[in-house]
């Protein structure tokens, strides 16, 4: 080969190996931040819930990680109106119900789960439920509008309550009930003394869920849920990283995830 088509030859390397480096180091967080925060590159972590049952169920009728998941989000109690003239009737209650977390019995949150040997600690049980941040969430893939999404970075389903046009494809596809539909105005439920100014309130039509607390989590904070359990039954953690308390749980106790088999892969487990 000449002198001249080597020094092609390299210049064309160099040009290509420059070319790569742009897009890699700055070109691709560019396109990132352009795309939205779905578009991130990489994984940096993949938040995980954990549910002790044992030191869940040591206190019974506990709904203390419920208030504080509804008091944090500004969630509503349809069940009680700012005016005596909004109340619903009875059989409205449950369909137009809000919830992030909720009970259920433990035959009905795992239903191919229960025996007649289930152990008796369970069987009769209240389970604590939620969004199970699938990795392979089903709602994220039948949303017209991209207004649910999961974060690549982290794993955590979003809901941008701005972008839901309210056709409720993602309640359907979701087979574990965490998504509640705003059939009226929220705030018809909230009185003004009782809003949490730092979590914006939402409108009539949109779809919410629980969203992981990610806004607490972002400034280094526990999910509402976590801080506020007073038997310390529930973990949030990054399963990525190994010497995480959710890691060490995992490895140490038996594990249950709701219906797995269906191939959504939630990402919040609890110990039996």
């Amino acid at each position: 080969m000449s002198d001249s088509k080597r020094n092609e030859e390299s210049r064309r390397t160099f040009l290509k190996v420059a070319g790569i480096t742009a897009v890699g180091g700055v070109g691709v967080p560019l396109i990132a931040r352009a795309l939205g925060p779905s578009a991130t590159p990489a994984r940096l972590a993949r938040y995980a819930m954990l549910i002790d049952t044992r030191r869940c169920l040591q206190k019974d009728g506990c709904k203390e990680c419920i208030a504080a998941c509804h008091r944090t989000h500004n969630v509503p109690d349809v069940s009680r109106p700012v005016k005596p003239e909004w109340q619903l009737p009875e059989k409205e209650l449950v369909k137009r119900e809000i919830k992030w977390i909720w009970k259920e019995p433990f035959a009905h949150a795992f239903p191919e789960g229960e025996s007649p040997y289930t152990e008796e600690g369970l069987k009769d049980k209240q389970l604590t439920v939620f969004c199970n941040h699938c990795d392979n969430p089903p709602c994220v893939r039948v949303c017209p509008t991209k207004a649910t999404w999961k974060r690549r970075q982290d794993g955590v389903v979003m809901m941008d309550m701005h972008r839901c046009i309210g056709c409720r494809y993602c309640v359907v596809a979701c087979p574990y009930g965490s998504r509640s539909f705003n059939w009226t105005d929220p705030r018809r439920y909230l009185a003004e003394n009782e809003i949490n100014m730092d979590y914006p309130t939402r409108m009539k039509g949109v779809v919410e869920k629980c969203n992981f607390c990610e806004e607490r989590v972002a400034e280094g904070l526990q999910p509402a849920c976590v801080a506020a359990c007073p038997q310390r039954a529930m973990v949030f953690g990054n399963l990525e990283d190994q010497s995480s308390e959710a890691r060490r749980l995992l490895r140490a106790r038996f594990s249950i995830r709701r219906r797995p088999g269906l191939g959504t892969d939630p990402q919040v487990y609890y110990l039996v």
